[in-house]
């Protein structure tokens, strides 16, 4: 079957919108998985409804593709974040701090496949820049703006930050190796607990 007979092809000029949706059929397929292991150029394609040459354009190999998935995801995450704190009173950085870190919880829970694969891949440890710290130096931002407040902590914002989200991240770390479900909103409560702790 041609790539013409099972989907319709992007207008002229449109190449990146493929990009997207080759992405979008990774991480669909991804979904069911459960991992990267059984992730293939073929079978994205047929996710797709296109041929494998038609991903080669744009990802020149399985590692290349991997790369723009975790990518991808990464932005999937921060636009839940964003939106979560985009629900809270600007004057009320606690609040925003909370729904930033459950939202990026949620998002650990509701797609272990995809979580466990860009924690998996992340940057080496002496990486000074990448996607979670960009989510640590938010939370620490919204620390500093709690302090401007006249409202103190009982360690720097950093440290504040650094503290939450560790311990969210291992909290929903322990989540994964066990798979209880129940625990789920126990993992809410969880990251009040963490805020509650960096606060005087």
């Amino acid at each position: 079957m041609t790539e013409a007979s099972q989907r319709a092809r992007n207008p002229w000029g449109q190449g990146d919108r493929l990009r997207v949706e080759i992405l979008e059929a990774a991480a669909r397929l991804l979904s069911e998985l459960g991992g990267e292991q059984g992730l293939t150029i073929r079978g994205v394609a047929r996710a797709a409804g296109i041929s494998p040459a038609s991903i080669y354009q744009h990802f020149s190999d399985k590692a290349a593709l991997v790369d723009g998935l975790i990518a991808y995801d990464y932005q999937q995450l921060a636009a839940a974040m964003d939106a979560a704190e985009a629900q809270c009173p600007p004057e009320a950085p606690l609040d925003r701090v909370r729904a930033r870190m459950k939202a990026y919880c949620r998002f650990a829970l509701d797609n272990s496949g995809h979580y466990r694969l860009m924690i998996d891949n992340r940057p080496a440890p002496s990486a000074r820049s990448g996607p979670l710290v960009d989510v640590v130096r938010q939370v620490v931002t919204l620390f500093e703006c709690y302090e401007r407040t006249g409202a103190r902590l009982r360690v720097s914002a950093e440290q504040a930050a650094v503290i939450v989200f560790v311990g969210a991240h291992g909290r929903v770390a322990l989540w994964h190796s066990r798979g209880d479900a129940a625990q789920a909103e126990a993992i809410m409560e969880f990251v009040d607990q963490l805020i509650s702790l960096v606060i005087e």
